[in-house]
């Protein structure tokens, strides 16, 4: 692997940084896989975990890298397969935030979702996270993925990050890993390679700082910024930190790491060698805002009203319905929007209600169906729901079934007529309709497994 001389000079000076490692770790064959477990649906999974990552309690290095299309478990949310390094955010946020507050959280740049879903297996269950994305085909793997974790206090977003400017002072924590010119995943995306250049540095660094302008402002005073890239570039991590230190007076939070992970930290962030730690190049640092910012930009002021969102009132008869589907919470509310019921956290519904006005929601909570002709219609997105009720007419597959079902291909069962939900090991996968002769699988097509054999 040949890789670009003006980095290798670049890191020269960079504390940590041994030349000859660093090429023979890219020239090295033998790559690592990693996941992190849902704790929201523990399970027995079909595959050994290894090693434990040393910096996340839920992350594990695997033996051997498993067919993931063809685990029914990933489709049903029990993991995410993440880069082992991206996941010291788990560690940060334990250190330097009170999870055990309610706390509104924004994840800035959060496509395809490993870092939202960390989030949110660690915050209460009244916290809300707003994980967003301004590439709108990303928006929708984000949100695929956010829906598969279970929860319904994350809501996602699809706005430019100058659109969060108008909301003043409202999230306790912002995660920003940012777009970045992409050193630390060579290993991984060789292409990546041909694509990096100084150039493509300064850009993705300029990039960079105008997303932080633009969402620092709705960081609360003494909140955290957690600010992350896969780049081994100075330009795109020390340099951006410094400039939030001189230029908004956030100040450095100090994060205890054991000697033993490999970490090097240079006072300004942790920066993850892969000759050094278990994992891809990866850069963190954690920040705090001292005092509040001034903005140019007038906040918006409007307040809620029922027709800003076209909310719609349920009746009694609505209300019975959904009852036996869903698992009653003091901490939850399901509202009618656009024909559609969603559960939403109360914490979640205050904020679309106080600040939903002039962002874009690709989704907010889970939509749980529509009732037609006094019948239910469930959504895909509450297949994946932790709140479905007891109640709920289930089928669980087999392993060879549920790949078929989720293959869309034929699939012959003995069940009670009606509408089912399709699960493996008792984790939901989507909805069918069981009838005499045929089963009507209501999996959408986005969902689909397209390969045609295990690889």
């Amino acid at each position: 692997m040949k890789l670009p001389q003006q980095l290798l000079n670049s890191l020269k000076n960079q504390k940590g940084f041994d030349e000859e490692a660093f090429v023979a770790v890219h020239n090295d064959e033998e790559k690592t896989t990693s996941i992190r477990l849902n704790p929201f649906k523990p399970v027995e999974l079909d595959f050994e975990l290894g090693e434990k990552v040393k910096w996340c309690d839920s992350g594990f290095y695997l033996r051997e890298r498993p067919s993931f299309t063809f685990d029914p478990l990933f489709h049903a949310g029990c993991y995410y397969v993440q880069e082992a390094g991206s996941m010291f955010l788990n560690h940060v946020l334990k250190q330097c935030v009170d999870l055990k507050k309610d706390l509104k959280v924004l994840d800035v740049c959060a496509a395809p979702g490993g870092k939202s879903t960390l989030v949110n297996s660690l915050i209460s269950e009244e916290s809300i996270l707003i994980s967003n994305e301004v590439i709108k085909p990303r928006a929708e793997i984000l949100s695929q993925n956010a829906n598969k974790w279970g929860t319904c206090n994350v809501a996602v977003t699809n706005n430019d990050p100058i659109m969060f400017s108008n909301l003043k002072e409202v999230f306790d924590v912002i995660v920003a890993d940012v777009p970045c010119s992409g050193s630390g995943l060579f290993r991984k995306q060789v292409s990546a390679i041909e694509e990096w250049s100084l150039g493509n540095v300064n850009l993705c660094s300029a990039r960079q700082k105008r997303i932080l302008g633009d969402v620092l402002q709705c960081l609360k005073t003494n909140g955290l910024l957690i600010y992350s890239t896969c780049s081994y570039s100075e330009e795109e991590n020390e340099a951006i930190v410094k400039w939030l230190i001189k230029d908004f007076e956030m100040e450095i939070v100090n994060v205890a790491v054991e000697e033993k992970w490999g970490l090097t930290n240079n006072k300004l962030g942790y920066r993850f060698y892969p000759y050094l730690t278990k994992s891809e190049g990866f850069f963190c640092a954690a920040l705090k805002k001292k005092q509040s910012s001034e903005s140019n930009i007038v906040q918006n002021k409007k307040k809620y009203t029922a027709d800003s969102h076209r909310e719609e009132k349920i009746s009694a008869k609505e209300t019975k319905v959904l009852e036996d589907y869903l698992i009653a919470n003091k901490n939850h509310s399901v509202i009618k929007f656009k024909n559609e019921y969603k559960l939403m956290s109360n914490a979640l519904l205050d904020f679309w209600h106080r600040h939903g006005i002039g962002l874009y929601f690709k989704n907010c909570g889970t939509t749980l169906g529509e009732i037609k002709h006094d019948d239910f219609v469930p959504n895909h997105e509450f297949a994946q729901s932790i709140f479905l009720s007891d109640k709920i007419n289930k089928v669980n597959l087999s392993r060879t079934e549920a790949i078929s079902f989720l293959k869309k291909e034929n699939l012959y069962l003995k069940a009670e007529k009606g509408i089912c939900l399709m699960t493996y090991k008792n984790f939901g996968l989507g909805w069918a309709k069981i009838l005499d002769n045929r089963i009507n699988n209501y999996l959408p097509k986005d969902y689909r497994i397209l390969s045609s054999e295990e690889i």
